[in-house]
């Protein structure tokens, strides 16, 4: 079975570690594939898991709004999907869509990658911090966090520090914390996403209060959620409905905790979702925020304030959720998905059938990490070496 240890993944992208007692494995993904965002070639819907590619050497993924990036056993990044002058966001150094993966330079460290909707933040091997994308809109100021508002269509370092090890990034703002517990956030201010209070935009990592516990990050539709070395859940940004999960609709630009529990594991990733999943140390799966067509999985469509347990398996270890179906690999390397199934996206090859419990995707045993994009799914193979 996989033996993947667990990261902190989330909406709108989140920083996915690939660790090196995992094999590296196939990749598929399956959805809506209008702007190339499934990287099969063309920009036809999948309503199965289809192999991108016949590399087997993908050792994680990050999704992001219509696009996507990877990482290879290598060390080599890869993206695809929408690359406009809106989204610049591959990262190939041009503005043109790609429907396939393309590589980003030809460098070999890369380790973790999380993607928002119109830009890219990453970290190397040896630490630094690196963003590209889009960041000279009202909406996005300073995302990238490079100190400017220019647009980048390749990666540009982030100050020069070595210390960066886990990234978030949701819609206009982006977060990182570092090796002594310190946590940052940049970009647009708007919904309270820089978590600092304020509604102020930033275009370079300033640190969220003096705390020195932070452990992993993930987000939300224009907020972050983030873990502490206790085990404490954190949230803050828009809350509309009820996806900061603190049992009201009220928006909060400071952080604020999420109950009392210290079991809080990591979040799932997707991009720009008002819909959020959670899993906790004891393999228990939870979810909170919108809820159409059932993507929370909890047996309704009711939109949920506060975390609701999504069944009682304690077997969940990665999660992604596109807003309107969530995927998820429990430790026996199975594949499940629930929500709706608009361009196929339950994977299951039945169009038109929604799902508000999780259904198995096939009968394999080999899955090992999700990852979502607008509108589609993606997961890696991969099993213990």
């Amino acid at each position: 079975m996989p033996n993947i240890k667990r990261g902190m993944m989330g909406a709108a992208g989140v920083s996915v570690t690939y660790t090196a007692n995992v094999t590296p494995g196939a990749m598929f993904a399956w959805g809506r594939g209008s702007a190339g965002q499934l990287g099969l070639g063309d920009v036809l819907d999948r309503s199965s898991p289809t192999q991108i590619g016949a590399l087997t050497t993908w050792k994680t993924a990050a999704g992001s709004n219509f696009g996507a990036h990877a990482v290879k056993s290598d060390g080599t990044l890869w993206g695809w999907g929408r690359n406009d002058s809106v989204f610049v966001k591959i990262g190939d150094g041009t503005a043109i869509t790609k429907s396939s993966p393309v590589q980003i330079g030809s460098l070999t460290d890369w380790s973790k990658i999380a993607g928002g909707q119109g830009h890219v933040i990453a970290i190397k091997t040896d630490g630094t911090l690196w963003g590209w994308g889009d960041q000279s809109r009202a909406t996005c100021l300073g995302v990238v966090g490079d100190g400017t508002i220019i647009d980048r269509s390749s990666p540009v370092q982030i100050g020069a520090l070595t210390t960066w090890s886990a990234i978030a990034c949701t819609t206009g703002a982006s977060a990182g914390i570092r090796t002594d517990g310190k946590l940052f956030t940049w970009g647009d201010g708007n919904h309270g996403a820089n978590g600092r209070g304020s509604v102020i935009d930033i275009s370079s990592p300033v640190q969220v209060g003096s705390l020195t516990d932070w452990s992993k990050i993930s987000s939300s539709k224009h907020g972050f959620r983030a873990v502490k070395t206790d085990g404490t859940l954190w949230v803050w940004g828009q809350n509309n409905v009820g996806q900061l999960g603190i049992g009201t609709v009220v928006t909060t630009s400071s952080p604020v905790q999420v109950g009392s529990l210290t079991d809080w594991s990591h979040g799932g990733q997707g991009p720009n979702n008002t819909n959020v999943m959670l899993i906790k140390t004891d393999g228990t799966l939870w979810g909170m925020g919108s809820n159409d067509d059932g993507a929370l999985g909890d047996g309704t469509v009711v939109f949920r304030s506060s975390p609701v347990q999504v069944g009682t398996l304690k077997h969940w270890h990665s999660v992604a959720t596109s807003g309107l179906n969530t995927v998820a690999v429990q430790t026996n390397g199975t594949l499940w998905s629930w929500g709706s199934n608009y361009k196929g996206l339950s994977g299951r090859g039945t169009e038109n059938v929604k799902a508000s419990s999780p259904i198995q995707v096939g009968t394999l045993t080999t899955w090992a990490e999700t990852f979502a994009m607008s509108m589609g799914l993606g997961a890696i193979k991969g099993s213990a070496p």
